[in-house]
């Protein structure tokens, strides 16, 4: 049918939703958004229902065959999410893929998810047939001279912008990780303000948020430590110090039990995920923790409730930046009301 580019495809999905999607290759960050771009299209054109598969041993063709013929609980359309995380669907996968490449039900959308796939897979068959009925999207990590272009464009979304020489000096920093180059990025969108970014203002901004106390607050509230949490938050507040450094971490946390939910439902080993996170030491044990302790679904309210923060922290809106944050450190601890120390 078609073949696209990560980045043209928010532009064919605002053209209208197709039958089909093959998504496949091995960066995480573009994998990521490319399926949740998807998936949020799917919901606005109406398929509110989702059906999950992730084919490992024992998997049952004849079930997603199935799903592909049925529409929702409610006649409503629905996402089938089908993930092979091996890339090898096996002899009965491959003839399951050709039977319903063949006749992609239009009542539904369906994603697949691949990694990257060597050129025999790419020619088999199964491949093709896919390819040939819906839209693919090959979503490869990027070249060490197109990391600056891509951080620019990142950087637009929040409107800022920098110099060829500031964001050499980023992509340098992030080491090609798309991952850690969106939270740099994030972070200079919390930090500094629109327009055009000197490089010292964003080489304080990496700096500074590298404090020990900082890494300290984010092991505790992973790790659900709420007394250590309030503890740490407090001794920061009586310094003096701004909460943006604070706001800044419990962000990147949060997306990153995102990332690794994402990522263990795509079937990555739970250790794998939290490795690509990008968390080490201590955080490390933590995040593990918090992606065991915090449920999927109350991520999304938590990143609402932390653009709100962000903005209190910039005196935007009513509140007080330091009182908000420590009822979001508390949320994420899995304790929302405040307890005495």
């Amino acid at each position: 049918m078609m073949q696209v580019r990560a980045e043209a495809l928010a532009d064919q999905l605002r053209r209208g939703v197709a039958p089909l999607y093959v998504v496949h290759g091995d960066e995480p960050l573009l994998a990521l958004e490319a399926g949740d771009a998807i998936r949020a299209a799917a919901r606005a054109a109406g398929a509110t229902e989702r059906e999950l598969f992730v084919v490992e041993a024992g998997f049952r063709w004849d079930a997603f065959l199935a799903a592909n013929l049925n529409r929702g609980l409610f006649g409503e359309r629905k996402l089938v999410d089908l993930r092979i995380p091996s890339g090898k669907p096996g002899v009965e996968g491959g003839k399951a893929l050709e039977t319903y490449a063949a006749n992609p039900s239009p009542d539904n959308v369906t994603l697949v998810t691949l990694p990257r796939l060597d050129r025999a897979a790419q020619s088999s068959a199964w491949f093709e047939s896919l390819a040939g009925a819906g839209v693919t999207v090959a979503v490869y990590p990027l070249e060490r001279d197109e990391l600056p272009a891509w951080i620019a464009a990142r950087m637009k979304q929040h409107r800022q912008r920098a110099a060829p020489e500031t964001l050499a000096f980023l992509a340098d920093h992030c080491e090609g990780n798309l991952l850690a180059a969106r939270q740099e990025i994030e972070k200079l969108a919390l930090l500094l303000p629109e327009g055009e970014l000197a490089q010292d203002a964003v080489e304080a901004a990496i700096a500074n948020v590298a404090r020990y106390d900082v890494f300290q607050l984010s092991e505790s509230w992973l790790a659900g430590d709420a007394t250590r949490a309030l503890r740490i938050l407090s001794a920061l507040q009586a310094e003096g110090d701004a909460p943006i450094a604070a706001i800044w971490q419990l962000v990147e946390d949060v997306h990153a039990i995102a990332a690794v939910h994402a990522m263990v439902r795509g079937g990555t080993p739970i250790a794998s995920a939290i490795r690509n996170a990008r968390v080490w030491g201590k955080r490390q044990n933590a995040l593990e923790r918090a992606v065991t302790r915090v449920a999927p679904a109350s991520v999304a309210p938590l990143l609402r409730s932390l653009a709100n923060l962000d903005a209190l922290s910039k005196g935007i809106g009513r509140g007080n930046a330091w009182d908000a944050l420590t009822d979001a450190a508390l949320t994420l601890c899995g304790k929302p009301t405040v307890a005495a120390v």
